[in-house]
């Protein structure tokens, strides 16, 4: 699901078609009309008598404690939060700074998206629950990817959740706070923050993969599914314990992704928007592109990410996988609103958020994690890898990546630095010495955190 309107709308319908059981986890969950709409339908469900587990990082919570307090006094509505801070109340940024004592533990998250209903339907991939993941931004919106699956992947999603659900890493909100009784006062600042937030986003007949709507596709009685065999792999939530960064690594979703460049003969498609190779990283890299296989790396461009300190630590290594032969895409903010496959972007500017490893388009993985040192060793993930041509060939809808927006990295001649290519549609493109997007003041201080900071936490 590339779209953000199809893939919020899927999430409501699966929400709304459920009988039994929603358990649905992410790493933000925002109190924003795109928030707002999907705890109401969540608690629509609890109140015809569905079991409601919602399980979010406590990292992205300030000021959503008393809305969640109200959730989980509800009946059949379980609310519980992964890692908790000690502060509750305040901005992020005061949350953290109280909790600078326990900072180890603090700096690691749960990065998992997951929605199942009744066991048999799951969305996992790239978005969190919030306005800009969705095309509901006015100021800037995610290019993003969503899985949406049935059959023997999904008892293995809902084990994954199981675990966290059930961990030591977890806590329930009413053991934070004392929750509201299930009375008419909660019932009444539930109404006023959430239930009339109802609005569903705009969806064309088909999407740009030529699929219908999921709720249309529901009302038939028969999801129309490509047939694959796709395999769970997701994190353990005691990884954020681990001391050592190498058994944080092992078997690790990063560690199991990562493990099909070395099965690759032809070509590897990365797409990632936090990327941080590595030293070891780029020495795969350069292994793989010596051996003959295409390697491209599409990430965002300086001017696209909301992350200028991890773009930093990935532009050290860009030079080097160019000389190594590693073809290098950049989403460029301004280029892809001219591009419509993905939404309507308005006025907004554009972000990649996807994160997809694609190998001799035989196997492919869309999940939660990004290529950096951050997912790999202190963040949990979760995501499927899958082999299915079938699936596989509708990427061909979304390519090649020059025309999704992006600059092409080139190395210039005679100079030991890198030029972006703007590929226009009528076949003529525009040059770039100086990298988009670049400020005097944002390099400097950047380069100097990345003096202080290990890159396993960018």
């Amino acid at each position: 699901m590339p779209e953000g309107p199809t893939a919020l709308n899927a999430r409501i319908a699966l929400i709304r078609a459920a009988r039994k059981t929603l358990d649905a986890q992410y790493y933000i969950l925002q109190d924003d009309a795109t928030g707002l709409l999907f705890l109401s339908e969540l608690l629509d469900a609890s109140r015809r008598g569905v079991r409601v587990r919602l399980l979010v990082d406590d990292l992205y919570t300030p000021g959503k404690d008393q809305l969640f307090a109200a959730l989980a006094s509800q009946p059949n509505f379980e609310l519980r939060l992964f890692n908790p801070l000690a502060v509750r109340s305040g901005p992020l940024a005061w949350r953290v700074a109280l909790s600078l004592g326990d900072l180890r533990r603090v700096n690691r998250r749960m990065h998992n998206k997951l929605l199942v209903a009744d066991n048999s339907v799951a969305i996992t991939g790239g978005r969190n629950i919030a306005d800009e993941y969705f095309m509901r931004s006015d100021q800037a919106n995610f290019v993003d990817m969503d899985l949406l699956a049935a059959g023997p992947v999904v008892p293995a999603l809902s084990n994954s959740f199981d675990d966290f659900w059930n961990s030591r890493q977890v806590r329930p909100i009413g053991s934070l706070m004392e929750l509201p009784p299930d009375d008419d006062r909660t019932r009444r600042v539930l109404a006023e923050r959430c239930e009339d937030r109802r609005d569903l986003l705009p969806e064309a007949a088909t999407d740009v993969l030529g699929h219908p709507p999921v709720s249309v596709q529901l009302a038939a009685g028969r999801l129309l599914l490509t047939e694959g065999d796709g395999r769970v792999v997701s994190d353990v939530p005691e990884k954020i314990t681990y001391d050592d960064p190498e058994a944080s690594f092992a078997d690790s979703v990063s560690q199991r992704t990562i493990a099909m460049l070395y099965g690759a003969r032809r070509e590897v498609l990365m797409v990632s928007p936090y990327f941080v190779p590595g030293q070891a990283g780029l020495a795969l890299l350069r292994e793989q592109a010596a051996r003959g296989v295409q390697v491209l790396v599409f990430t965002n461009s300086l001017d696209a990410t909301d992350e200028t300190l991890v773009y930093s630590g990935y532009a050290r290594y860009r030079l080097a996988m160019l000389k190594a032969g590693v073809k290098i895409y950049e989403l460029g903010s301004r280029l892809v609103p001219k591009e419509r496959r993905f939404g309507e972007f308005r006025h907004s500017s554009a972000r990649l958020h996807a994160k997809i490893m694609l190998v001799d388009r035989e196997r492919v993985f869309i999940g939660s994690m990004n290529l950096d040192g951050r997912s790999a060793r202190l963040n949990t993930e979760v995501g499927v890898i899958i082999e299915s041509p079938a699936l596989i060939e509708q990427f061909g809808a979304l390519m090649p990546v020059r025309e999704l927006g992006a600059y092409e990295l080139r190395l210039r001649k005679d100079v030991d630095d890198v030029q972006w290519i703007e590929h226009h549609t009528d076949g003529s493109e525009a040059v770039l010495d100086e990298e988009p997007g670049a400020n005097v003041i944002d390099r400097v201080r950047d380069w100097l955190l990345l003096k202080l900071l290990p890159e396993d936490v960018l």
